[in-house]
């Protein structure tokens, strides 16, 4: 039987398959459900910064509608702030510290970041409580014609230098491919000292219905023609950063498991697979990864990881081809 042992953010790993931050990964009885399904290692369900601006922007709305809670030199808006504030992280750390005492796995905390806000500065209260790595999940849609690409990158690295400030445990980022130059944002991210960059992160997609003219979600989980352009990011980049990568996105098979390593991936985070096939896919995919490897006469997965990469591809050029002409050309 091969070996599926890797390393991630300079973890060990029994397997390269980590379950991502979502609702499979909210609660310690469902971590553990997921180390006995085969996990290799979890990221805990994200404490989301914008979720926790909102809670407290609607309270502070409230409260200044009631004139027996709010005077001009009240202190309770200040109160209402901080307590919010307090009840989620504490509520987050002690999710951490259960995990922590019930599996053996790696367990990745994760901050879901819009912006550079002093309550990442808490991040060390994660290290604290025992979590084995940090996920920074900077999620930021450029979509304001008005901030320029430069000051967009500047929050990525406000964020990490921060948090880096903070912690000595590995920090990944898992981040956008809106950028200008994705290739360069990635090498420069590389050169902060993070352990890891997660490629990509996945946006919500708003969808109408034409019905009722109402807006609602659309493609709540990922299909698997999402992977490649994952795979073709982290083929392209993965023999010319430090920082170990992990794919997300799109990997619903073994065969999708095994190309992103083939691509240079040293894990990949997976969530709607599970969702959609429940918490056997996990040892299905395991199960289909370790047949390959004794096909192919692979005994361990550094063997061939990055085997297709481009750096090691004998026809480099197809990892930046945006074009279909070859195909076209001969569709008759």
């Amino acid at each position: 039987m091969a070996d599926l042992t890797t390393k991630y953010l300079g973890l060990s790993l029994s397997n390269p398959l980590i379950i991502g931050s979502s609702g499979l990964t909210d609660s310690a009885d469902n971590i553990i459900e997921l180390e006995k399904a085969g996990a290799g290692a979890v990221v805990i369900k994200s404490l989301f910064e914008e979720q926790i601006m909102l809670e407290v922007d609607a309270s502070l709305k409230e409260a200044y509608q009631n004139d027996m809670i709010y005077t001009a030199k009240s202190e309770t808006l200040d109160y209402i702030d901080i307590h919010i504030r307090e009840r989620t992280l504490s509520a987050y750390i002690e999710l951490i510290k259960e995990v922590k005492k019930k599996v053996m796995i790696p367990v990745i905390a994760s901050i879901n970041c819009v912006s550079s806000a002093e309550w990442i500065n808490f991040a060390n209260q994660f290290e604290q409580a025992g979590a084995d790595a940090l996920e920074l999940n900077i999620a930021i849609l450029p979509s304001d014609e008005k901030t320029s690409a430069e000051k967009i990158e500047k929050v990525y690295f406000d964020i990490i230098e921060k948090v880096k400030s903070q912690v000595s445990i590995p920090v990944s980022i898992k981040m956008s491919s809106y950028f200008t130059n994705l290739a360069l944002m990635i090498k420069k991210l590389s050169e902060t000292g993070i352990e890891g960059i997660v490629m990509f992160n996945r946006f919500y997609t708003p969808d109408f219905d034409i019905n009722n003219f109402s807006e609602k979600s659309s493609n709540t989980f990922s299909t698997p023609a999402e992977a490649g352009n994952i795979r073709r990011w982290i083929g392209i980049m993965s023999q010319k950063v430090d920082s170990q990568l992990a794919a997300s996105t799109g990997i619903h098979s073994a065969e999708d498991l095994i190309k992103q390593l083939l691509a240079g991936a040293h894990a990949v985070q997976v969530v709607s697979t599970i969702y959609k096939n429940g918490k056997d896919q996990i040892q299905k995919m395991l199960g289909g990864l370790n047949m390959w490897m004794d096909e192919n006469g692979y005994n361990t997965i550094e063997q061939f990881r990055g085997k297709m990469s481009q750096a090691e591809s004998a026809n480099p050029s197809a990892y930046e081809r945006i074009q279909f002409m070859k195909y076209f050309s001969e569709i008759k």
